[in-house]
């Protein structure tokens, strides 16, 4: 129950957020939305032996997430900034992984949430796209798999995910991000707003897995504490993480606005 009255209060205000807010607002919630999930990501990965403090992330995530432009240059200074950051670690064994789970947590979040203000900027509407298409196929899986579910997706990352609900999530992801496409950006044709629907929720799941699996090698079970019944915000948004690039990427890819 706390799962699904989260999900009232926190839909609604997201999407009004994105459709209706002034760009300004939009910023500032995107940048909360990152930090939130930065924070559980440095939680996370001090279980593996990282040693940085999360406040370390804040300059150079924004910075990535902020600067729209030079991406590579972006990264190149942002990697440099990181081997520099570790040689502060007493141990030089601890500088390697360190600096490994550093990047990868920045390139993780920050540069999901890049791929965000993108989407925005182009049409509001892509970005409600990449999200929706998670929360309803999040929804078709979890019903379909907790009645027919049989047969185990990946076991050892999240025993309770199955190809039924897999494939529920991707049929109805389909059909809600065709009608979504088809009502919001009706020069998108069918076909390609059913293969945007499928491979942006495809990626959804992906991101899901790899966020369980990086529970599971920590050994805990939620990424935080903050929305009842989700866990933290990495656990909400970890398919969006996922999606949203994806979409970004192929939005760009085939030349859609």
């Amino acid at each position: 129950m706390m799962r699904v009255l989260t999900s009232i209060v926190l839909i609604p205000t997201i999407l009004w957020v994105v459709l209706f807010a002034p760009d300004m607002i939009f910023g500032a919630a995107a940048c909360l939305f990152a930090g939130l999930c930065w924070l559980e990501y440095a939680g996370i990965a001090a279980h593996y032996g990282a040693k940085f403090r999360a406040a370390d992330g804040w300059i150079p995530g924004l910075t990535f997430l902020l600067i729209q432009r030079d991406e590579t240059l972006l990264l190149i200074g942002i990697t440099i900034g990181t081997l520099m950051l570790t040689l502060r670690n007493p141990d030089l064994r601890d500088m390697f992984p360190s600096a490994a789970l550093f990047l990868l947590g920045l390139v993780y979040v920050f540069g999901a949430w890049r791929s965000a203000f993108v989407l925005h900027s182009s049409n509001e509407y892509w970005l409600v796209f990449a999200l929706a298409i998670n929360w309803v196929g999040d929804t078709a899986a979890f019903y379909v798999g907790r009645a027919i579910g049989k047969h185990k997706m990946a076991p050892r990352v999240s025993p309770g995910k199955s190809w039924e609900g897999a494939a529920a999530s991707l049929i109805a992801a389909a059909g809600f991000g065709v009608w979504l496409l088809r009502w919001s950006i009706p020069e998108v044709s069918l076909g390609m707003a059913a293969f945007l629907a499928v491979a942006g929720n495809a990626a959804g799941q992906m991101g899901d897995l790899a966020e369980s699996a990086l529970k599971r090698g920590a050994g805990v079970k939620d990424s935080g504490t903050l929305l009842p019944g989700h866990g933290g915000w990495l656990d909400r948004l970890d398919s969006s993480l996922f999606s949203m690039p994806a979409v970004h990427i192929l939005v760009q890819a085939f030349g859609l606005r």
